[in-house]
């Protein structure tokens, strides 16, 4: 059924017609290879697909949504913002890196703040990247959580959204995002997953 590790960059139906998007796909799966996701293993790439895909689905234009492919490039490979400036475009490297993380703050939750109160005033484009990829990464909480990651970890990583969510709440004019968000972090406080087979949920354990 499945054909394992894909030795090729992947085709997704959602950048069919988006060009911008599949030379992001091509350069992404590159950049990221051998980087799996924590919660099941999966090509890393997964994970920027599925923001991609999200923001391609509700009508986003070509380099948002290969900004999307792109947002975890400059955070978690050595691709540097005049790589992606030559390859695609100021447009695109300046998105990217208005939702990345700055890597001179040594401590992660003052990084996670200050770019979360970056993105605040960054306008449109930057905030629904922002917003779909914390839509992907809590369904991946909802994964780590049903497979054991510890409470104290998944609470942490938990508040960072609710609290990307309380900021986008007044700040994204896609409502049909933000409420996509709204619901994973609902479902996630009020239908925790089950832990393995013993019948405990995540919400036992917090």
């Amino acid at each position: 059924m499945f054909s394992g590790t894909a030795t090729s960059p992947p085709h997704f139906s959602f950048s069919e017609q988006l060009p911008v998007t599949q030379q992001a796909l091509s350069f992404a799966s590159s950049r990221h290879r051998g980087q799996h996701r924590d919660a099941d293993g999966a090509t890393f790439l997964v994970h920027p697909a599925e923001v991609a895909s999200l923001l391609a689905r509700l009508g986003y234009d070509d380099h948002v949504v290969a900004a999307a492919v792109l947002h975890d490039v400059l955070e978690g490979t050595d691709t540097q913002h005049g790589d992606l400036e030559a390859r695609f475009g100021s447009q695109v490297a300046d998105l990217v890196a208005s939702v990345s993380d700055d890597p001179r703050i040594p401590d992660e939750g003052r990084r996670k703040d200050e770019l979360r109160e970056r993105v605040s005033g960054a306008g449109d484009e930057a905030l629904a990247v922002f917003a779909a990829d914390k839509v992907s990464k809590v369904r991946e909480l909802r994964l780590l959580l049903a497979t054991g990651a510890p409470a104290q970890n998944a609470q942490v990583k938990f508040e960072r959204y609710r609290a990307a969510l309380e900021m986008l709440d007044s700040r994204l004019s896609d409502k049909h995002l933000l409420a996509l968000l709204r619901f994973e972090v609902e479902a996630l406080t009020q239908l925790p997953p089950r832990l393995g087979s013993t019948g405990t949920t995540a919400a036992d354990q917090a």
